[in-house]
C-alpha cells in the first residue's frame, strides 16, 4: 500500500482520481478547501461518497492556511489538483486567483519539498498557459495567457518544474478541456445539456467556430495515474482528447441525444476564452505510454444521460 495525497479531491477530477487510488489499495488523503466556485453541495456530496470508503481521510482546509507537514507526512505522491478554475471569473477576481492557485502551490512545494517520504508530486496545469498560440500546441513552444486564470496556472505550474530535483520529482500536465459525468456546473457543456433536457435556449458565446481538444474524465485520471510513476520528471505533458471539436458540432450532437431542436442564440465571443485548442500529444504517448480512449461523440453522450431528469426531482446518477 502507497500512501498518496490528492488536493482537490471533493472536486470532478480530483474525486474520480481519489476512486481511481483507492481501488489500486492505495491509501488517500484528500485535501479540499470547499471553496465556492461553484454549489459545495456537489463537491460535499463527493467527499461523503470518499469518506465511506476504507483508506481514506478528508483533510477539510485551504492548502494556503493548513499546516501541510501534518498531511504529507509519509506519503509518496502528491496529486495537486486544487486551484480556482475559471477564465471569465478570473477577470474580476484576480488577486483571488492567484492566492488560490499561486500562494497555494507555493505553500504545496515547500511543504512537499521538506517532506522526507515524498517522492513525486504531479501537477495538474491547464492548456490555457498557451492562450491563443499557434496549433498545435506544443509544450516547448510559446505560453501565451490571455486570461488572469491561464497566468496563474502558469506561474504555480513553474513554480513546481523549478522544485524539480533530487529530493522531488515533478511532473506538470496540462489538461485540455475535461468534460464527463459530474463535470462543473460553470463548465459550456454541462451548461448546454441542461438547458437543452429544459428546453431552455442556449445561450452561446461566438458565432459556434470555436474548436476545442475536449478530454474525457477518465482518460484524464488515466494520465494523471501513469504520470505518478513513469520514469519521466522536470517537463510539462500535454493531456488532450486528440480529437477537435467545435461548438457548432457539439450542438448537433446534443441535438441528436435529445431528440429534439435547440433554440439556440448566439452572442459576442467572452472574455479570454482562446478561438482553438489543439494538443500536441507526442509526449504523452511517449513518456507516459497515454492515449485517449474516449472519443468525443460517446464522452459526450455519457454526461447528457447523466444530466437527464430522472423523477419529479431530477435526480442524478452519481458522478
Amino acid at each position: 500500500m502507497t500512501r498518496v495525497v490528492v488536493t482537490g479531491a471533493a472536486g470532478f477530477i480530483g474525486s474520480r482520481l481519489a476512486h481511481r487510488m483507492l481501488d489500486e489499495g492505495n491509501e488517500v488523503i484528500g485535501i479540499d478547501g470547499f471553496t465556492d466556485t461553484y454549489d459545495p453541495a456537489e463537491k460535499l456530496d463527493r467527499a461523503s461518497t470518499l469518506a465511506r470508503r476504507p483508506g481514506f481521510t478528508l483533510v477539510s482546509g485551504h492548502l494556503a492556511q493548513l499546516r501541510l507537514e501534518d498531511h504529507l507526512d509519509g506519503a509518496e505522491v502528491v496529486f495537486h489538483l486544487a486551484g480556482r478554475a475559471g477564465v471569465r471569473a478570473s477577470f474580476v477576481l484576480e488577486a483571488r486567483y492567484r492566492y488560490d492557485n499561486v500562494t497555494s502551490t507555493e505553500r504545496l512545494v515547500a511543504a512537499c519539498q521538506r517532506a522526507a517520504s515524498l517522492r513525486r508530486l504531479v501537477y495538474a496545469s491547464s492548456s490555457s498557459v498557451y492562450g491563443d498560440a499557434p496549433l498545435p500546441f506544443h509544450e516547448d513552444g510559446a505560453t501565451l495567457p490571455v486570461s488572469p486564470y491561464g497566468a496563474s496556472k502558469l506561474e504555480a505550474e513553474q513554480i513546481c518544474l523549478k522544485a524539480n530535483g533530487t529530493d522531488l520529482e515533478t511532473v506538470a500536465l496540462r489538461y485540455f478541456t475535461v468534460y464527463g459525468p459530474g463535470q462543473r456546473p460553470d463548465m459550456g457543456l454541462r451548461i448546454f445539456a441542461e438547458a437543452a433536457w429544459a428546453d431552455r435556449p442556449l445561450e452561446v458565446f461566438g458565432d459556434g467556430s470555436q474548436s476545442r481538444d475536449f478530454t474525457y474524465v477518465d482518460d484524464i485520471v488515466e494520465a494523471t495515474a501513469r504520470a505518478a510513476w513513469a520514469p519521466v520528471a522536470g517537463m510539462a505533458i500535454n493531456v488532450g482528447g486528440g480529437e477537435r471539436v467545435t461548438l457548432l458540432e457539439v450542438l448537433d450532437y446534443l441535438e441528436e441525444i435529445v431528440g429534439r431542436p435547440l433554440r439556440v442564440r448566439l452572442g459576442p465571443f467572452a472574455q479570454g476564452d482562446v478561438r482553438h485548442t489543439a494538443a500536441d500529444l507526442s509526449r504523452a504517448r511517449d513518456l507516459l505510454g497515454f492515449g485517449a480512449s474516449t472519443r468525443f461523440r460517446d464522452g459526450y453522450r455519457a454526461e447528457v444521460d447523466w444530466l437527464r431528469p430522472a423523477g419529479a426531482h431530477g435526480e442524478r446518477r452519481t458522478a
